[in-house]
């Protein structure tokens, strides 16, 4: 052992511990596990924070690429269908080439060019994998197809917040909707029904998803700017 520079020894940890009682050494024990505790929970939560931001990363280049899609095509394109399952299928992550009325299916990721699912989704590998994180994509029928100035005007897909408040207007309603299920990845709130009203805004109890809308007043802006439209 080196000599202290005093010529004393250090003392040994079992030394120092000898002179601790039972009850004395259980609350340093206590004091060190509610520091570490302390240390976890903000690390934990700075993941979700980071999940949450890249999942919101993500959304607002899907709405891009959507965008960029019916510039390209003069429509939307069509949702995967659910029944693709298997991830080594040619048609997997891709574009229907027709859509089924009223739909919700899963982004064609592929076609869009845009990674497969939120930051708390689990890539799929077999067929009989869940679908866990995987965006959830529905688009207004009229869009479909070729589109003019004057389509979709009696759109019925609307999106409310947790308090039940519109926040889409019914006069210029969403024509394409996306959204994550969130840290619990499971559908909540209006999202969990299929329907023609969905759920954003805010999380509140019971609802973590996180949903954009393209409204037909941006979707005819950029067709506009494009030279696509009128």
């Amino acid at each position: 052992m080196n000599p202290h520079p005093s010529g004393r020894r250090h003392p040994r940890f079992a030394d120092v511990m000898a002179g601790f009682t039972l009850t004395e050494m259980a609350i340093v024990l206590v004091i060190v596990a509610v520091l570490i505790g302390g240390m976890l929970i903000p690390l934990s939560a700075q993941t979700e924070a980071r999940r949450t931001d890249e999942t919101r990363r993500h959304l607002a280049d899907i709405r891009e690429a959507l965008l960029g899609h019916a510039i390209i095509n003069g429509r939307l394109p069509c949702p995967m269908p659910t029944a693709v399952t298997d991830p080594a299928n040619a048609a997997y992550g891709v574009a229907a080439a027709t859509c089924a009325p009223g739909a919700e299916g899963l982004l064609p990721w592929k076609t869009l060019g845009m990674p497969e699912s939120d930051a708390w989704g689990t890539r799929r590998t077999a067929a009989a994998d869940p679908f866990t994180g995987y965006w959830r994509y529905r688009i207004d029928d009229n869009f479909s197809t070729a589109f003019t100035l004057t389509t979709g005007t009696t759109s019925a897909l609307a999106v409310w917040d947790a308090a039940g408040n519109r926040i889409s207007l019914a006069a210029e309603a969403p024509v394409a909707i996306v959204f994550s299920t969130g840290p619990d990845r499971v559908a909540n709130g209006r999202n969990a029904v299929l329907d023609a009203d969905y759920q954003g805004g805010e999380p509140s109890a019971g609802f973590d998803d996180l949903l954009i809308w393209i409204g037909r007043p941006l979707l005819f802006n950029r067709m506009v700017g494009a030279g696509k439209l009128p």
